[in-house]
């Protein structure tokens, strides 16, 4: 009986099989579970809702702007005369003085290691001049770029950009603009719930995967020391059979009894260790469905949280947009209390005013109303007494009349009484 046999213990096979095992319960499920957790926390699936943030953003997409028309300068500058008709009579002005100064920039960086250290600072005052005028002639280009939009899209194409460091800056500015935007639209809780959750993952795989170490060890330690076992008799029966050899006919018996005592024994242990074995491999099997039970949980309470999260950013989206239509309709309704309110204010303006003519005019009538009362009553008083003063007038008129009618009767009266 070889130690090496396949069919009784293979051990080499156990230990790749279960290297690959291990190696493919870890590795390939974790990069899957950090996979789905960095899907399901992805920022770009999100809505800016910060002012803040989407001028930031702003403030970014037009330096990347200006970065990439920066970038196409000195490839223009270099085919200036094929941009002329495009650029047109201002822009080529800037862009040749800005070639000017950049030339006289590179003749002066040339120069300034020959001279000597006398003119060292008047050097160097030259050399700030001219980098302010740069500075200000590539401002002075890039607000005339800004100022025609369409020219950089109509300049690019012709302009033969290669893999510059300039254009290298400018992708690592967007790279550094996608970070930014993931960073600003990711949460400080949603970080943590995300850092949290990785963790807690990694954390479960990693015990797992020492169990599945410690399983494995015991499952090496038990094969191998079946192997010295095995070994050990294989060297004994390897004896036995020198001294049965050795001895005659009559240790047959004994050696045939031995033999199959060994044999027993060997088939008792094998079981054994299969028995062992298997249960061990049961083991692993259970360990490996907890692990797959584990991730798909986990998958489910991820899909629900999504779920929920979408529920909610839908709930706020409809609660935002009720309440910009009611708003508008408030402000709608504002508008024609205001525009009515602003239409009786100006008629109630313009019946005060004439209100206050009207009071003016009654005024006056009523004036004139009663200084002709007051003649009225002057005039009445005065016919009064005219009529009392004409009755007592022709009263002692008619009395007059009476005591002269009477008169000339009592004389004639008296004169006949005397006759007699």
């Amino acid at each position: 009986m070889a130690t090496g046999d396949p069919d009784v213990f293979p051990s080499q096979d156990v230990k790749q099989s279960t290297k690959a095992l291990v190696k493919g319960t870890a590795s390939p499920k974790k990069a899957k579970i950090t996979f789905d957790v960095m899907k399901m926390l992805d920022p770009h699936q999100l809505k800016p809702d910060s002012m803040e943030t989407e001028r930031i953003m702003n403030a970014l997409d037009e330096t990347a702007a200006k970065l990439e028309m920066s970038s196409l300068i000195p490839h223009v500058i270099d085919s200036l005369d094929r941009f002329a008709d495009t650029l047109g009579p201002e822009i080529t002005k800037n862009l040749l003085e800005l070639q000017k100064l950049s030339m006289e920039m590179e003749c002066l960086l040339a120069s300034s290691g020959e001279e000597t250290t006398t003119r060292a600072e008047e050097q160097r005052n030259r050399l700030c001049f001219l980098e302010q005028r740069l500075k200000c002639s590539v401002r002075n280009v890039l607000r005339l770029f800004l100022a025609n939009p369409s020219l950089p899209q109509a300049l690019k194409p012709k302009a033969e950009v290669g893999d510059s460091p300039a254009e290298v800056f400018v992708r690592a500015f967007g790279v550094f603009r996608n970070l930014m935007l993931e960073r600003l639209l990711t949460s400080p809780v949603e970080e943590e719930g995300k850092t949290q959750f990785v963790e807690d993952i990694s954390l479960q795989i990693k015990k797992h995967t020492e169990a599945i170490t410690a399983l494995q060890a015991k499952l090496a330690a038990a094969i191998q020391t079946r192997e010295d076992e095995i070994s050990k008799k294989d060297n004994i029966i390897k004896d036995l059979k020198t001294r049965i050899q050795d001895l005659a006919k009559d240790s047959k018996v004994s050696f045939q009894r031995i033999k199959e005592e060994g044999d027993k024994q060997q088939k008792v242990e094998l079981q054994a260790s299969q028995s062992r074995r298997a249960g061990l491999q049961q083991d692993i099997e259970q360990l490996q469905r907890q692990l797959s039970v584990l991730v798909v949980e986990h998958r489910a309470s991820e899909l629900a949280l999504r779920k929920r999260k979408c529920r909610l950013e839908m709930e706020i989206w409809n609660w935002v947009q009720k309440y910009d239509t009611d708003m508008a309709e408030k402000q709608a309704e504002y508008e024609e209390v205001d525009a009515a309110y602003a239409e009786e204010k100006a008629q109630l303006s313009l019946l005060t005013e004439k209100h206050a003519l009207l009071l003016q005019e009654y005024t006056q009538i009523e004036e004139e109303r009663r200084m002709l009362r007051e003649k009225e009553e002057e005039a009445l008083k005065e016919l009064i007494t005219k009529n009392r003063a004409a009755a007592r007038i022709q009263a002692l008129w008619k009395g007059y009349l009476v005591r002269c009618l009477y008169k000339p009767k009592k004389k004639k009266g008296k004169g006949k009484k005397g006759k007699k």
